[in-house]
């Protein structure tokens, strides 16, 4: 891969930037992926295995400082957890992967620009069959593209005020790495192929994870970094939709 070291640094920024909100950066690290022209094939269990790291990290940060709702979480993993798997059983043709990708960009891109200082005045209850439908359709979308879904649910949770911002955060991450294991699982059953730069990837993204849920956990204020890295997201999105 050329410039493989400006790649590391890219993989390390975006990994610090969503941990620093609770989510795992599969759509992150699936879009340089497919800047330096890495195949669908492996770009997903790449991207899910670093998102096991990295969400694993953030949970334990956010869950550490108390801002995990049990409540919440379990109707959308219950639900999700079993469509993932599904999910990742299927496979695309390689153009429509990217562009369904090149749309899923975006949705990062509303969260971290319009979604940052997002406030709750009150939290409202979670309904159960809500709770079964969103998971479900997450968990399968997140299995299909090689996500762990926190992109999509965060914004989610926050519209329908079911947790304001940590409480989101805790419980995307967590998410995220339930519905990571089981797309990946959907994927090893059917043979998948990893980089063998697999190591380096997974050192430096949790490197930034770890480093990115500390920040985050801390109230620590990026919002400078992550409009960057919307920008950037965007950019690459629309290249994904249009090449």
């Amino acid at each position: 891969m050329e410039n493989i070291y400006i790649f590391y640094i890219l993989l390390f920024i975006v990994a610090f930037l969503y941990s620093s909100v609770g989510h795992g950066g599969a759509s992150g690290y699936l879009a340089l992926m497919a800047i330096y022209a890495i195949s669908p094939e492996v770009m997903k269990p790449t991207a899910l295995v670093l998102n096991l790291f990295v969400s694993l990290t953030s949970f334990y940060q956010f869950y550490r400082g108390k801002h995990f709702k049990w409540n919440i979480f379990l109707p959308l993993a219950i639900a999700s957890i079993p469509m993932a798997f599904v999910g990742g059983l299927i496979s695309i043709e390689a153009d429509f992967y990217k562009k369904i990708l090149g749309f899923l960009l975006v949705i990062p891109v509303i969260r971290f620009l319009f979604f940052a200082n997002f406030q709750i005045e009150e939290i409202s209850k979670n309904s159960l069959l809500l709770s079964i439908l969103i998971g479900s359709s997450i968990g399968f979308l997140s299995g299909l593209i090689g996500i762990g879904g926190g992109i999509i649910l965060s914004p989610v949770l926050l519209l329908l005020k079911w947790s304001d911002q940590k409480q989101t955060a805790a419980i995307s991450a967590l998410f995220i790495f339930v519905n990571s294991f089981s797309g990946l699982s959907g994927h090893l059953s059917k043979g998948i192929q990893f980089s063998p730069d697999m190591i380096s990837y997974v050192a430096i993204a949790f490197a930034g994870g770890l480093c990115g849920s500390y920040m985050g956990s801390l109230k620590f204020n990026q919002n400078i970094l992550k409009n960057t890295l919307a920008i950037v997201l965007l950019l690459a999105g629309i290249k994904l939709i249009f090449t």
